[in-house]
């Protein structure tokens, strides 16, 4: 166990690495001027201009800022923001809450309808719980959740006028009436998400059940006279979760990136909007250290799903 957590560390700092300079190399190399709000000033003197972008160190060579980043950022300084001047893990700090609450629900509203209608719909397959489950994920999958917010604003918005369609980032919860109100601007975000995630999650449960419905396992466990909740519990839903469990830990970077699309349809001030924001902007080092965190996201979850993986089935030795 030890060592293959010491190999995979190994190869996930290299990896890290790699992605960052690909994604400074890029962001360095893109078009636009990330000061081209200060050549549009002619109260400016070029002397000042070319001073503005020494002190952010625009006028060094590619490799000598990113290693300049790099020492930074390794001490959780990510630099300051070209557009607001605020250092860039203040920015981040505070629109993550948003982001962790909006996401965090979505995902585990998604796994708790996905994981029992999967196993229902595999188990009592062609009923009306597995044809009604069908349709809903589905249609929950094949449509991109812009276009499922869009919907959901029209209907529940427009139409009915039962819920906000634009999230208030000034709202505080003090009482019971500002509770109720931030509850209410999430329901549509969350339900979007939710339903984007719990489509593919449930979809692939249903399959790894009813691949492990018909193994020899099962029948000798049915012919030793177990009952039938037992048998689903302890024998069908153990090995059937080896892989859901792997597909939801390397899902989680993936609802943060659906959650930037989600947030700029409901104007929620997540980390989402503030990434779109910057690339509209050119804030360099804001894309930077978001890219960074999505990264970082993806290479950790990758490590935990292996270790769920090894963990849930003893087959599987990771000492080795």
């Amino acid at each position: 166990m030890g060592r293959y957590l010491i190999n995979r560390v190994g190869i996930a700092i290299p990896t890290l690495l790699a992605i960052s300079v690909i994604i400074f190399g890029i962001l360095a190399l893109a078009p636009g001027d990330p000061l081209g709000e200060f050549a549009a000033n002619g109260a400016l003197s070029p002397e000042v201009r070319s001073q503005i972008r020494a002190a952010f160190g625009l006028d060094q060579p590619i490799y000598v800022r990113y290693f300049k980043w790099l020492s930074a950022s390794l001490r959780g300084d990510f630099g300051y923001s070209f557009v607001s001047r605020s250092p860039v893990g203040e920015l981040i700090t505070q629109r993550l809450p948003t982001t962790l609450a909006v996401v965090g629900v979505a995902y585990g509203v998604s796994a708790l309808l996905a994981l029992p209608l999967g196993l229902i719909a595999a188990i009592k397959r062609h009923g009306w719980v597995d044809r009604t489950a069908t349709i809903v994920t589905l249609v929950g999958f094949s449509l991109p959740p812009f276009f499922t917010g869009l919907l959901a604003i029209l209907l529940f918005s427009v139409q009915l006028r039962w819920l906000p369609f634009i999230y208030d980032s000034n709202l505080q919860v003090t009482d019971w009436a500002s509770l109720l109100a931030q509850l209410q601007q999430s329901i549509l975000p969350i339900g979007v998400l939710a339903l984007f995630q719990s489509a593919g999650l449930m979809r692939f449960t249903r399959a790894s059940v009813l691949e492990q419905i018909h193994q020899g396992y099962v029948r000798t466990a049915r012919a030793k006279g177990l009952p039938e909740w037992l048998v689903v519990g302890r024998h069908i839903l153990r090995n059937a979760l080896i892989p859901v469990v792997t597909l939801m830990a390397l899902d989680v970077p993936s609802v943060f990136t659906g959650a930037i699309v989600t947030e700029q349809v409901f104007r929620v001030p997540g980390i989402g909007s503030l990434l779109v924001d910057s690339i509209q902007r050119s804030d360099t080092p804001v894309v930077m250290a978001i890219a960074f965190i999505y990264a970082i996201l993806i290479v950790l979850f990758n490590l935990i799903a292996d270790i769920l993986y090894g963990l849930l089935d003893p087959r599987v030795r990771l000492d080795r």
